[in-house]
């Protein structure tokens, strides 16, 4: 018998924003099948946008896009900063995704893109790292209160999604 090792991973700024969009649909899909959610409805255009800025973060193995994450200087939700203690410069985390069948093969993908996130975070200045998270999704929530995020303000609603806030100071 063989052994074929597998291709390593690797980061880089994503190009495709299909390839990205369709990475991120298998990861919501995924969530609320597991959850019993309903499934996000997610639009082409803003990931065009976000890959267009190359705030989008793609890991790889070998071909493969495994897990993605975004990072902006400007909050991707409505709700305004007030929930939030004062920073000087946050950074915001958005779209965290992992495509199931590599959640299945490797549990540390999600913890990577997050310790990706606040270094890169940290090398462009930021203080804090935010994120939005739907508490539903707790294995999610946990991965990010393990690495250091606290919950700020209360859960809110709109409809059937539910989402808190939290932040991670990021030391120098």
């Amino acid at each position: 018998m063989t052994s074929h090792p597998e291709s390593a991973l690797t980061w880089e700024r994503a190009d495709s924003a299909e390839e990205v969009h369709a990475l991120l649909c298998a990861s919501d899909a995924h969530h609320a099948e597991q959850y019993d959610l309903p499934v996000p409805q997610r639009n082409l255009d803003r990931s065009r946008a976000l890959v267009a800025a190359r705030a989008v973060h793609l890991l790889r193995r070998g071909d493969t896009p495994v897990a993605m994450f975004t990072l902006t200087d400007h909050p991707p939700y409505r709700r305004g900063p007030d929930v939030f203690p004062p920073a000087g410069l946050p950074m915001y985390l958005q779209r965290l995704a992992v495509h199931p069948d590599a959640a299945r093969r490797d549990a540390t993908l999600g913890m990577r893109c997050v310790r990706r996130a606040c270094e890169t975070a940290r090398s462009a200045g930021a203080d804090v790292l935010r994120a939005e998270a739907n508490p539903d999704l707790r294995k999610s929530v946990a991965l990010l209160t393990g690495l250091g995020f606290v919950p700020h303000g209360v859960v809110e609603a709109d409809g059937p999604l539910r989402r808190v806030h939290l932040q991670r100071p990021l030391d120098r």
